[in-house]
């Protein structure tokens, strides 16, 4: 497989929470950066959460993993489907591909497995399908490059159109009814049929029982193994559920690192109330990370660094040895635990060597739902300049701070509307030497974009509706 950085370039989200219809563009037409930074403003219940939970559900699919439960509850109570359309530009020292990667998602009850029907009552539970799988990408010929489906599964056959499906997965009967099985298991089991493992094996060994080089099931092969490739190791989703976690005194740490031959990725859990067991090899990666995040830190947040305190080992429950680990934090040369650091420090920390990542290498995507919380606004919106005019990587994220509409370029922000037919809008009529800040709320209060970005209040009818409430405390 070529080496190639897989960016996403576009989605587009329909019947997906409060979003019936919403299209971003994620490249910045303005100018040509290399770093891609798009931050998504609009007041709450806009549809900004909504963009960050599709990321993640795009991740789950590429990895082909089951998907939880939760977004079984994310259909707009209006629609029986939810339709999800990514578009990826593959880039490799050759060429740039686009590649469209569309599915729908529907609730079904989770059938209990049972072979009687139990005069018990039973909580219904609910999960997903995933369905209409459509993957685009340029279609080779002798006469001319276009884009066509490459795989189509809204059929009752494995997949169409069957050119594509004879070159990729052959003709062998015994292959396709395993596949046509495979295909049945993964509705079942709530996972993606595209970029299942039994699907993508089954490419595989064509490819590699060709008898001669296919230049074509080469160049298809290779995009969708970049897309699996994407999805597992340089996609990375941080959603508010890091910020809960913080509360309850757990200290996440998301990461990707490689170090000569070796490298690690993912995210960890580490208490923070008391002292933590993890495997000796989870402690080197800890290590590691804490001494990468430090160069940044101590420059962010003037002094300050974190270390990990060894308090000796212990066995774990599976007859391994561990290390019993806390998190201190040190600055003016007082050490003392990470628990009584600020949340805004513990939230920099929990994604700061993802940033890290994402302004050295451009073959990486983070997606964070509010980066503002907790973090001060001058350095969040300094953070984020420096990483727009001097990173690779992409960065996609939600902020209720307005500060980085001062620092960043216009062409890296965008808006939701108060329409959920079109929640997502880049603003018009902006000079080069207007204030984007000031902007938008000259346009809160006068309205002068063709979507109303914000719904007005009425501060009279709030303050009356205070004084109601508080009539039943008989005040």
């Amino acid at each position: 497989m070529k080496s190639a950085t897989v960016r996403i370039v576009g989605i587009s989200i329909h019947n997906f929470k409060n979003v019936i219809d919403g299209s971003l563009s994620l490249e910045n037409t303005r100018k040509n950066y290399r770093a891609s930074i798009v931050g998504l403003y609009g007041q709450n219940g806009s549809g900004k959460t909504a963009l960050i939970d599709s990321l993640e559900l795009l991740k789950h699919v590429l990895c082909g993993s089951t998907i939880p439960g939760k977004f079984a509850e994310f259909i707009n109570v209006d629609s029986d489907v939810a339709t999800l359309v990514f578009e990826f530009a593959v880039n490799t020292l050759e060429d740039t591909s686009t590649l469209s990667y569309q599915f729908s998602i529907k609730s079904v009850l989770d059938t209990p497995e049972r072979n009687i029907a139990s005069l018990q009552t039973v909580d219904t539970k609910k999960r997903v399908c995933i369905c209409n799988e459509i993957l685009k990408c340029p279609i080779l010929s002798d006469k001319q490059i276009r884009t066509g489906k490459l795989v189509d599964t809204d059929t009752t056959e494995v997949f169409l159109p069957r050119p594509k499906r004879q070159l990729l997965i052959g003709n062998d009967k015994e292959s396709i009814t395993n596949l046509l099985v495979a295909k049945k298991l993964a509705s079942a089991q709530s996972r993606s049929f595209v970029f299942s493992r039994e699907f993508l094996d089954a490419v595989r060994s064509t490819l590699k029982e060709s008898m001669h080089s296919d230049k074509e099931l080469s160049f298809y092969t290779s995009l969708i193994e970049n897309l699996v490739n994407f999805g597992n190791h340089e996609l990375f989703v941080i959603n508010t559920t890091n910020s809960g976690l913080i509360s309850l005194n757990e200290q996440p740490l998301s990461f990707k690192f490689a170090e000569g031959n070796m490298g690690a990725l993912g995210s960890m859990m580490i208490p923070l109330n008391e002292p933590a067991l993890i495997p000796l090899k989870a402690k080197d990666i800890v290590i590691k990370v804490i001494q990468n995040m430090n160069t940044v830190l101590q420059q962010i947040v003037p002094g300050l660094t974190i270390s990990v305190k060894d308090l000796g080992t212990q066995v774990l429950e599976n007859g391994k040895e561990g290390s019993r680990i806390q998190l201190m934090s040190r600055k003016n040369s007082r050490e003392i635990p990470l628990n009584y650091e600020s949340e805004g420090i513990k939230k920099l920390i929990s994604i700061l060597q993802l940033l890290i990542v994402v302004y050295n290498q451009p073959s990486i995507t983070v997606a964070v739902d509010e980066l503002d919380s907790g973090v001060f606004e001058y350095l969040l919106g300094e953070m984020l300049r420096i990483i727009s005019e001097k990173g690779k990587g992409q960065l996609i994220f939600t902020s209720h701070n307005l500060r980085p509409l001062e620092t960043l370029d216009r062409g890296f922000i965008a808006f939701t509307t108060t329409n959920p037919h079109n929640r997502y809008v880049r603003m018009t009529k902006v000079k080069d030497n207007n204030n984007l800040r000031d902007f938008y709320y000259r346009d809160i209060m006068l309205g002068e974009q063709d979507e109303e970005l914000y719904e007005q209040t009425n501060n009279a009818e709030i303050a009356l509706s205070f004084r109601k409430a508080g009539e039943y405390f008989g005040s």
